[in-house]
């Protein structure tokens, strides 16, 4: 395997982690936002904010490391997406600070941290920031960006009116509200907590078809957007195929209430195999046409030291992350709410 395989294979496994960790926290914030409007907070928000407190923080580690990575491994991203984000990207930092604010409100019991519009504006952020950020994708397929005269440019014309565009952003935000759904059942599940994994567990199952739904639009929409690509697809097809049966098992699962466990486990090999798939597919471009992981990777000395890197930074960040459950969210007192607030 070459070096810059060796990269990409990293960098996207850094965001496929951000994808599922960032999406439970995203959509528990909504979730915790729409139980104050439904008359439902005595029921979760308890639930979700023992899972929020000790793993907000961290979070964001996942989209930093893949950021730089992408940045030090393919140098010319920097120039092309570094236009085409330059709004978006912008707003997803605006958006990531009101919610850190947020949290710096409920993690130190400031005053006002129970107030509506704030909390408004948390649940809000929660649909946002996945909307800004997967524009990434859109971008990549190629035909919103545009190089004249040694200038890089983004055609909103062409990007707004694309219905690839809308159809990713549609997926983001289902995906977000599905994923985090069905982890809330998995943890309210072990918790106990057989009044908050029901009301949780109508939420996975509304949420999943709309997720299937859009899966399937995002899918035929780059036959339009990028044909190329979607011929790579259906050459890969068994992984789409085979996410498929992780849905459909999932689904059933939660929907007979059994092994709620197996069921995450479920939605998380059916995004995997999807996510995989699609950046499989992708390859060898990261930006149709201007960005081929060959012809833009970084010298082999850099890529070395920045694989060595990255390969030694998962390796730290994979087992603190399953320790932090540990100690947490999957502790027998402190998942049943018996043992106060850690950390």
């Amino acid at each position: 395997m070459s070096y810059e395989l060796i990269g990409i294979t990293v960098l996207w496994t850094f965001l496929f982690g951000y994808l599922l960790v960032a999406s439970i926290d995203f959509g528990a914030g909504f979730f915790s936002f729409y139980s104050v409007l439904t008359g439902h907070r005595n029921k979760i928000h308890s639930m979700i904010q023992r899972y929020l407190s000790p793993v907000w923080e961290v979070t964001n580690v996942f989209l930093i490391f893949f950021v730089v990575g992408l940045v030090g491994f393919f140098p010319d991203s920097a120039y092309y997406y570094g236009t085409g984000l330059l709004v978006p990207g912008s707003i997803a930092l605006v958006l990531l600070a009101i919610r850190g604010v947020y949290y710096a409100y409920n993690t130190y019991g400031l005053e006002g941290k129970n107030n509506l519009v704030y909390m408004g504006l948390y649940g809000a952020t929660g649909l946002l920031i996945p909307a800004a950020l997967s524009t990434i994708l859109a971008i990549s397929e190629g035909g919103v960006i545009v190089e004249s005269r040694g200038r890089v440019e983004l055609d909103w014309a062409a990007f707004v009116g694309n219905p690839y565009t809308w159809a990713v952003i549609l997926l983001a935000l289902v995906s977000v509200l599905y994923i985090s759904a069905m982890f809330l059942s998995y943890y309210s599940h072990r918790a106990g907590d057989e009044i908050a994994f029901e009301v949780v567990r109508k939420y996975a199952l509304f949420w999943s078809f709309p997720t299937i739904a859009a899966s399937v639009l995002a899918f035929f929409q780059i036959n339009k957007q990028n044909p190329v690509h979607f011929a790579n697809m259906l050459n890969d097809a068994w992984m789409f195929t085979a996410s498929f049966l992780c849905f459909a098992g999932a689904v059933y699962l939660v929907w007979q209430r059994r092994r709620i466990g197996t069921c995450f486990v479920l939605v998380i090999l059916q995004f995997a195999f999807a996510w995989y798939g699609y950046g499989r597919s992708h390859l060898p471009y990261i930006l149709y046409p201007y960005i081929n992981i060959e012809s833009s990777f970084t010298n082999d000395a850099m890529g070395i030291a920045l694989i060595s890197a990255f390969v030694a930074g998962l390796l730290v960040l994979v087992p603190s992350l399953v320790l932090l459950m540990r100690l947490f969210l999957f502790d027998a007192k402190y998942v049943r709410g018996h043992a106060g607030r850690k950390g």
